[in-house]
């Protein structure tokens, strides 16, 4: 029995389907939500489960519709799905939700749709070379990154200067008011992570100097200029151990010199390789999207802009950011971050459509092995991350996700495999 009374066209892309749950069904489910409340009710007078029906569907009228309804609105809507055969790019927007006991429940399901996608000419990709072999002096380089971790500060009676380690107490002096509580410091002149100019006050300062410095910074009225006094108590630099067996063997575990320079020249070059890789999908993404373009279904790309913003608070969150109180400006980040936000919808849905046509799969075995690495990274089990994946309704979307890899491996390659024949479809290009 057909359960879509109605399906139609609501924009581009866009389609309403009309569902109507049987009464049937309706008066199942209703009576099944009702002896649970009843097993749950405590009424005065009457013991735990031996409430009558009709005193708990009065009493609980509200709570057992919406029940029945949260209950029979997603089982519906799924076999709704089926029947049209609908492959939605996201849940769909349920509205005018009529229910009345034992009589047919009627809901509307709005939903996004995958654009029609012709594609085109998926070779001779411009794509970036590099060297992923590294140079004597990127070796040396990293080798020297390394001996600074097992180095010694010592101190030094000269100006400081970039690279060496200041200690220092640092206060803040505000106009008209008594200098602040000093605070102790002790940073890298020069270190990206410390302030410029910071860095910049200590530059040619000895132990026991005070320079004082100026920052300019954004307050929830406006720029602010504060004040600050440095007293420089030690000036450290780095004395490098030597590059003996000794040393080696403090950074890791190295047998020999010879050892630990191919151990670093290994993971340098497997750097590189990451690297090429990431500006060679990248410049492969540009250019697919660019001989591609697509009217990408407005609703998807919002939901994309407001992921993009919930990932960007929980940034501030995990940065010790009290995301209630920062001042940021949500819509105007939210039209800056859109562009954005479509080129990933379209990079999605491209790739979707280049693994349809070249008929790329990813085998349970595969699958299996990709959930485990990515179980391992999150510190937890394959199977319960399965759980907790299908429980979210996010497994489908994860093999999606995998499967779009492959269609970047298959155009990163020589070229991909020739589609399929394809049979000519009746009134082909017509819209429904």
């Amino acid at each position: 029995m057909s359960v879509v009374s109605s399906n139609e066209k609501a924009g581009t892309g866009r389609r309403v389907l009309t569902v109507a749950v049987p009464p049937a069904a309706v008066a199942a489910e209703t009576d099944r939500v009702t002896l649970e409340y009843r097993k749950r009710a405590r009424i005065s007078g009457f013991r735990k489960g031996k409430v009558p029906l009709e005193l708990v569907r009065k009493r609980f009228h509200d709570e057992i519709e919406q029940e029945v309804v949260e209950r029979l609105v997603p089982r519906y809507w799924k076999q709704a799905q089926a029947e049209a055969e609908l492959e939605p790019l996201l849940p769909p927007e349920v509205s005018d939700v009529d229910f009345t006991p034992g009589e047919t429940l009627t809901f509307q399901a709005t939903v996004d749709l995958r654009p029609e996608i012709r594609l085109g000419d998926l070779s001779g990709f411009e794509l970036p070379e590099m060297e992923t072999r590294p140079e004597e002096a990127e070796v040396d380089r990293a080798i020297d990154d390394l001996r600074r971790q097992v180095g010694e500060w010592r101190e030094v009676d000269r100006p400081a200067a970039r690279g060496d380690r200041v200690e220092g107490a640092l206060t803040e002096l505000t106009a008209g008011e008594a200098p602040g509580e000093p605070s102790e410091v002790a940073f890298e002149v020069g270190d990206e992570t410390v302030w410029e100019e910071l860095s910049l006050a200590v530059t040619g300062a000895k132990k026991g100097a005070t320079p004082r410095f100026e920052r300019r910074e954004e307050g929830p009225e406006g720029p602010v200029e504060r004040s600050f006094r440095i007293e420089v108590q030690a000036v450290r630099e780095l004395e490098l151990p030597p590059l003996d067996e000794e040393t080696v063997k403090k950074i890791g575990d190295f047998e020999s010199v010879e050892q630990f320079r191919e151990r670093v020249t290994e993971e340098l070059e497997r750097r590189k390789q990451a690297e090429s890789r990431r500006r060679r999908e990248g410049a492969l993404l540009e250019q697919l999207c660019e001989r591609h373009p697509l009217e990408l279904p407005e609703k998807v790309v919002e939901n994309e802009t407001q992921g993009m913003l919930r990932e960007y608070a929980e940034e501030l969150a995990r940065r010790g950011v009290d995301v209630e109180s920062a001042q940021v400006d949500w819509p105007r980040l939210a039209a800056e971050l859109e562009p954005q936000a479509r080129r990933r919808v379209q990079t999605r849905l491209l790739l979707d459509a280049v693994a349809e046509s070249r008929e790329l799969t990813v085998s349970e075995a595969e699958f299996e092995g990709q959930m485990a690495l990515l179980a391992r990274a999150q510190g937890t089990d394959p199977a319960t991350l399965r759980r907790a994946l299908d429980r979210d309704g996010r497994l489908d979307e994860l093999r999606r996700r995998f499967l779009r890899g492959k269609a970047v491996d298959y155009l990163l390659g020589d070229g991909p495999p020739e589609p399929p024949a394809a049979e000519p479809a009746d009134d082909a290009g017509e819209e429904e």
